[in-house]
């Protein structure tokens, strides 16, 4: 009697997942739909295989979709996004599914995962948009600092402060901006929701984290945004005082040239 040949292992299948952070905010809104997966984020189906995760920080994350798909959903939100960029951040992974292999991550590699259930769609999904929302906050604090880092190098030359005040509460402002986004909107270092109910899917999370190094740029950003917050108000210190110094030797002017009008009066003012 022959032996029964092994089952062979299921064949690996591969997709693309694109993520996209079209502007401040996205109202997602009255998008419910009988296909939804997920409610926060709002997460649906596309076409006859695809997948749209749709977050109110401005991202986007499209798996699946062919071209012609992407660029209907995309115009379809288009009236639905806040303050949109002028330049959009784009960046596009793979993602296998092999049902025979464990949820894994290797170094250059595709996502690969078991299957592309609603939860592990989410959890892929949380960590590609925190990825752009991340990359643009970066950059953002890069001008800054290309802006800040001239101005210090006078100061430090010249020993002269800034003399716009309206700059530097503008790079205040900046700075705040993205604080705000990190830490009220993106939540880079929350935990997405899915996990309270898929606690096995925690490692997956972890790994994605690590692989995209998210709270390692968060920190890091929160140490540049400190940095820039410091510097911005030392130089409106410095300008505020300056401003403080030329008022008070204007007011000594103007006592003294009064000073010098009444005396100039009970001397020469004929009797």
């Amino acid at each position: 009697m022959t032996a029964p040949q092994p089952a062979s292992p299921a064949p690996a299948s591969q997709t693309t997942a694109r993520a996209l952070l079209l502007g401040e905010r996205l109202d997602t809104s009255g998008l419910e739909r009988s296909d939804m997966i997920s409610a926060n984020p709002l997460a649906f189906r596309v076409g006859s295989g695809g997948y749209a995760v749709l977050f109110r920080y401005g991202a986007v994350v499209l798996v699946g979709l062919s071209p012609v798909e992407e660029d209907g959903l995309l115009r379809t939100l288009k009236h639905r996004v806040t303050a949109p960029f002028s330049k959009v951040e784009d960046e596009a992974v793979a993602v296998e599914i092999a049902p025979d292999r464990d949820d894994q991550i290797p170094p250059g590699g595709p996502i690969t995962v078991k299957d592309l259930s609603p939860a592990r769609l989410i959890v892929i999904a949380d960590a590609l948009a925190k990825n752009v929302a991340l990359a643009r906050d970066e950059r953002e604090v890069s001008e800054v600092f290309e802006v800040i880092e001239p101005v210090a190098a006078e100061l430090a030359r010249s020993g002269r402060a800034p003399g716009d005040r309206r700059s530097m509460l503008r790079l205040i402002g900046q700075a705040l901006l993205v604080h705000h986004r990190m830490a009220g909107r993106i939540e880079v270092e929350e935990k997405p929701d899915v996990l309270w109910d898929r606690p096995e899917l925690e490692r997956l999370h972890q790994r994605l984290a690590d692989e995209y190094e998210l709270k390692e740029r968060a920190g890091a950003l929160n140490r540049k945004l400190r940095v820039i917050d410091e510097t911005a108000r030392a130089f409106t210190d410095l300008i505020d005082t300056e401003r403080s110094i030329r008022l008070e030797a204007t007011i000594v002017l103007l006592i003294v040239v009064e000073i010098v009008i009444t005396f100039y009066e009970l001397i020469f003012r004929p009797h």
